[in-house]
């Protein structure tokens, strides 16, 4: 590698372990280490959720889909963003009455401690399987400059994020997250410049492009095996949306930080806005490759922006823009060691033991986020295994293992809400069921399943849902047994 661009890697490692360092100075309890002291600023935090959603996967995965394709992905963001609208108006408010540690804690109220800690685990299986694989993408451009195995870049990535987790807790995450998402912004708005040159400019670019096709972001036509449509996109990324940021602690627990509802439905919604305006720059950057003639079909589209970047970037932004992309891991990688841990601590241990001490549980956070923290690496090697030979982008694979649980989750509290006949034992039924169902249906390919792994990814989260509410209902519907 480079001395310069070594430099930079360096000099921004360093950036996110001071971040760790400084804010573990103000940290007593629990709920300062895994909620921020509910102090974060609303700007902070929407700039961290930014952050954490699009991690590396946009970065690598993104310019490879605009590279191959056109810009019809964007369809998905714009339903991210009416899906954050229907959660800041319907979902929030519900999140800031009392005093709730996670976003499995206001089931309680409703269904009971059993419901609690059965969609809490699911939200761990999912969140820890859909994180190694970004912890996995996030290592492949590093190896690739670096010259080191990708096996040899998760563990080095993943220590570092570890540390300035272990000591920062949710300050740490966020601030490091507003760091690396002008890190990597940056280095995606340098790239997009760099490869426009070598297309003769923006204009002659964008010519191509469109002469091309590769310009075009609305696909009205009404297919359930088209993976990027105006229905699909609208519908499927508004619920995808709704269970992300509605149900999956990750998120939530940012918007739990806040100071009040009001800045945590300004983080939520702004966030949704941005991340059009995210999606886009890498789109483009992939569209710019393309119209420089470098991305051959040969290459697999998860390699086309790391290639460019290690071929075509002079030194120094090539430093900038493999320190954006580590840094997009890391933001996402810290986050979900954070949330799973919090998640562990206050639906499992202090639920079952009854200990809640804010002292002791910071002490338990802490181990719980050194056990996730090695768990995710590790299963980030098992996923480098996995796809090995394989050309599915990340970002599709990673979402696609989220679709088996958040669908399940959208339900879950849309009957919460709208069915009072539904007891815990019927959501935890119904959605015991769907899940299995919804493993199929995603993985129905690999499985030799046929026709059924002709459904687009952007379609399980209405899928999961529809189920979860229809078997909710209908298992409500059935005679209680007789209390003796």
């Amino acid at each position: 590698m480079n001395a310069v661009d070594l430099a930079v890697i360096v000099v921004y490692f360093l950036l996110t372990l001071g971040v760790g360092l400084w804010v573990t100075r103000s940290q007593r309890t629990a709920g300062d280490y895994f909620l921020g002291a509910r102090d974060l600023p609303a700007w902070g935090v929407l700039l961290s959720i930014v952050a954490t959603e699009t991690s590396a996967l946009t970065v690598i995965s993104v310019p490879g889909i605009g590279a191959r394709g056109d810009l019809t992905f964007l369809q998905l963001p714009l339903g991210y963003l009416v899906g954050r609208f229907f959660v800041a108006r319907w979902l929030l408010p519900g999140y800031f009455t009392g005093h709730q540690e996670t976003a499995y804690a206001r089931l309680e109220h409703r269904f009971g401690p059993g419901t609690r800690r059965w969609l809490s685990a699911c939200f761990l299986v999912t969140r820890f399987l859909g994180d190694a694989v970004r912890v996995f993408a996030g290592a492949i451009p590093l190896a690739l400059v670096t010259g080191w195995s990708v096996p040899g870049s998760i563990i080095a990535m993943g220590a570092i994020t570890l540390i300035y987790t272990y000591m920062g807790g949710l300050k740490a995450v966020v601030w490091a997250d507003v760091i690396q998402l002008c890190v990597y912004v940056a280095g995606g708005i340098g790239a997009l410049i760099i490869a426009a040159n070598l297309s003769g400019g923006f204009g002659p670019m964008l010519e191509r492009a469109a002469d091309a096709g590769k310009l075009k972001v609305l696909n009205p036509v009404s297919s359930l095996s088209a993976t990027y449509t105006l229905l699909g996109g609208l519908l499927g990324g508004a619920l995808l949306s709704a269970a992300s940021h509605g149900t999956d602690h990750l998120i939530v627990q940012r918007l739990l930080a806040t100071r009040s509802l009001k800045d945590a439905q300004r983080a939520l919604v702004g966030s949704g806005v941005v991340v059009i305006l995210q999606f886009l720059l890498f789109l483009m950057v992939g569209v710019a490759i393309w119209s420089a003639g470098l991305a051959p079909a040969d290459v697999p589209g998860d390699q086309v922006f790391p290639r460019f970047i290690v071929g075509h970037l002079p030194h120094g932004l090539a430093g900038l823009v493999i320190a954006g992309i580590l840094a997009a891991a890391m933001s996402t990688h810290s986050s979900a060691i954070n949330a799973m841990a919090s998640s562990l601590t206050h639906d499992f241990y202090a639920t079952l033991t009854g200990k809640k001490d804010p002292e002791h549980l910071l002490k338990v956070g802490k181990l719980f986020s050194a056990v996730w923290g090695v768990g995710l690496v590790l299963g980030a090697l098992g996923f480098h295994v996995y796809t090995s030979g394989a050309d599915t982008p990340v970002v599709v694979l990673a979402l696609s293992i989220a679709s088996v649980t958040y669908g399940t989750l959208l339900g879950t509290y849309i009957l919460a809400g709208n069915w009072p006949r539904a007891t815990g034992r019927d959501v935890i039924l119904a959605s015991a069921i769907t899940i299995p169902i919804m493993l199929a249906v995603v993985f129905a390919r690999r499985l030799g399943l046929g026709t059924l792994g002709d459904l687009a990814w952007p379609w399980y989260v209405p899928l999961g849902t529809a189920l979860t509410l229809l078997l909710g209902i209908g298992l409500s519907a059935l005679p209680r047994p007789e209390r003796a």
